[in-house]
């Protein structure tokens, strides 16, 4: 793999850290904050029960196998990407966009 061109700048940061010259501003107040809320993040604490048709429990299952994780922790994973942001629903988008090509069309 060839070597990343860096600009001056970047090559003195590189330099600069390299020689140890970086210092965390971490204090032991926002370290404890930081680590509590990363603890709150991961914590499940709470249990769920839903109905979902046998074919998508058979496909959950399946694909948490080619993952090689746990169809629960798949489940959980999907829904926190979800409410977090990082799962979007394609078909919703298509339609909405859709509408808004038929809007500035018209």
């Amino acid at each position: 793999m060839s070597d990343p061109k860096l600009s001056k700048e970047e090559k003195q940061i590189l330099k600069d850290f390299e020689a140890g010259e970086f210092k965390s501003v971490l204090t032991p107040k926002r370290k404890k904050m930081l680590q509590a809320a990363a603890e709150e993040t991961f914590k499940k604490d709470k249990r769920i029960n839903i109905r979902i048709s046998s074919r998508d429990l058979e496909s959950l299952q399946r694909r948490a196998l080619e993952e090689g994780i746990p169809y629960q922790t798949l489940v959980s994973s999907v829904l926190h990407k979800y409410v977090s942001g990082g799962l979007h629903d394609i078909m919703a988008n298509k339609a909405l966009n859709t509408d808004a090509k038929k809007h500035r069309a018209g």
